[in-house]
């Protein structure tokens, strides 16, 4: 694990299902706020929208939204929407800018501010949100 850091701001989107948070990360345009969409659908809560506030507290990583943009979510061609929120601990972060290319990918990671969490690539697949929020829920089956 790197060194604990402070709090810092992600341009980024999170969504929660109860406290089990996922950080949504890619660049502007890559579909954030559209998957963040699709989880709220599926009873997620969200956390924050285009900035997220991601917090090392004790091991784990708190999320949570700037107070400009709290309850808000961009429904792109639609306008913003106001949204119940909530803060979340981080279980896992979806990076949109890369493609999952294996049926059964070996597990990634990354680090953010000093908290490292299970990193999941994008997947082409209309089951996306639902393997997410599955995800979130129960877990990954790991070989030992």
């Amino acid at each position: 694990m790197s060194a604990p850091s402070g709090p810092v701001i992600l341009h980024a989107t999170a969504v929660a299902f109860g406290t089990a948070g996922l950080l949504i990360r890619g660049m502007a345009g890559s579909g954030k706020s559209t998957l963040a969409l699709q989880l709220l659908g599926l009873g997620a809560t969200l956390v924050a929208d285009d900035r997220v506030i991601a917090t090392p507290t004790e091991g784990s990583l708190t999320l949570a939204s700037p107070d400009a943009t709290t309850g808000m979510i961009e429904a792109r061609g639609l306008g913003l929407l106001r949204v119940p929120t909530c803060r979340a601990v981080a279980r896992a972060v979806v990076d949109l800018d890369t493609v999952e290319e294996e049926r059964l990918p070996p597990l990634h990671e990354t680090v953010i501010a000093g908290v490292r969490l299970p990193l999941i690539h994008m997947v082409e697949s209309a089951a996306f949100p639902s393997m997410l929020r599955l995800l979130l829920l129960g877990g990954l089956v790991h070989d030992s």
